[in-house]
């Protein structure tokens, strides 16, 4: 258990690509998909624990997020959903006083909407994942059609599938299973 704890404390947001295979990307990018998101995020806890960090990003601003931004654990709709360990629905999050608006300020975006659940893998929670649905200059007045609670669980489940082959394959490493 002790070397599982330093393999997870091990796995840093700058890492988490190496790890993610073809199956592992395809089961999240489905989730993102089937509940009709724009993009969507994961985000583990930087190396000092004061910070979560965009390890992982479908978006077309991915190379701008992942790795670049940090958001404050005291701060912000993820931070809480990360704390409370609890899922997070929103389909007007510009009008949440939690919601921070300093990486839709970064990215020059406007969030609309938002599912983020826990991201647990190795025994503790992690992350998070979340995925959003964004205000688009094109569809200026037309806000997206939001999510709803089957996205939810749609979302819940593909971040259960993505622990358990994200725990296979780092216990693969650990007893040698592969030559990685």
């Amino acid at each position: 258990m002790e070397r599982l704890d330093r393999i997870a404390e091990a796995l840093r947001p700058e890492h988490l690509d190496s790890v993610l295979d073809p199956l592992m990307r395809r089961v999240l990018e489905r989730g993102f998909a089937d509940a009709g998101a724009d993009e969507g995020t994961i985000w583990l806890l930087d190396g000092a624990g004061d910070a979560l960090v965009p390890a992982y990003n479908t978006g077309p601003n991915a190379a701008r997020l992942v790795g670049q931004f940090r958001q404050p654990l005291n701060a912000g709709l993820i931070c809480m959903v990360f704390a409370s360990e609890q899922p997070f629905l929103e389909n007007e999050v510009a009008k949440a006083p939690r919601q921070s608006k300093l990486l839709d300020s970064l990215l020059g975006v406007q969030t609309c909407a938002m599912i983020a659940v826990p991201f647990h893998f190795l025994r503790a929670c992690r992350g998070v994942i979340s995925c959003v649905q964004l205000q688009h200059p094109a569809r200026a007045g037309v806000p997206p059609p939001g999510f709803r609670p089957e996205h939810l669980a749609g979302l819940q489940l593909a971040a259960t599938l993505l622990s358990q082959l994200l725990e296979y394959r780092l216990l693969g490493r650990l007893v040698a299973w592969t030559d990685e």
